[in-house]
């Protein structure tokens, strides 16, 4: 099945779902950032602006293909993209807990995902890029977080500090030490300015 998103967006993965196809959808880095600081939701001052821009653009896109949306937003109850990541073979469980990607790393994130009519194969799994992986991700957080499990709060006092613009400003260094994450083109500005919906 070939799918165009629209501009900006990626198909992160297929998985058949009851009958139906399952696609992930996530941001194009790098090119996304630019697509989504052009839109009006970014400049309108509005709460939410990259969850409404979401819905706008993916809503839209559904609506034309005869599909059906989900947003990670939606509930309760919410979708279940972890789960549905995995089923697609392109993500994998890091050693963090948090989702690798086959392309993106640690920096995978879902935008929304459609739900055709027609059943599809999944995307081809791809070998765990963890297995053989010197695991720079377990050590890399200077707050400790990843210890045991996350602990949130760990992570927010650190960003308070002064210590912590080094992650403000260009992003989770535990998202960033992953290999995979090194080489997908997210831009520091984008990462700065998810971190500041994140810890504000």
């Amino acid at each position: 099945m070939r799918l165009k998103p629209p501009d900006g967006l990626t198909v992160a993965g297929l998985a058949p779902l009851d009958g139906r196809t399952l696609a992930l959808i996530a941001p194009d880095e790098p090119r996304f950032w630019g697509v989504f600081t052009a839109a009006p939701e970014f400049a309108d001052h509005a709460p939410d602006p990259l969850d409404r821009w979401s819905r706008r653009v993916i809503g839209g896109w559904a609506a034309g293909l005869g599909a059906e949306a989900v947003f990670p937003s939606d509930g309760p109850p919410y979708a279940p993209f972890t789960d549905w990541a995995l089923a697609t073979g392109r993500c994998r469980s890091s050693p963090v807990a948090m989702l690798v990607h086959e392309r993106m790393g640690l920096f995978i994130s879902f935008r929304g995902a459609i739900i055709l009519p027609e059943e599809a194969t999944r995307t081809t799994s791809f070998p765990d890029p963890c297995a053989h992986c010197d695991r720079p991700c377990l050590t890399a957080c200077p707050a400790s977080a990843f210890a045991e499990g996350y602990d949130v709060n760990a992570c927010h006092a650190w960003l308070d500090g002064k210590d912590g613009l080094d992650c403000m400003n260009s992003g989770c260094r535990v998202r960033r030490a992953c290999p995979i994450s090194k080489g997908c083109g997210r831009l520091p500005e984008q990462s700065a300015w998810h971190m500041r919906q994140f810890h504000t």
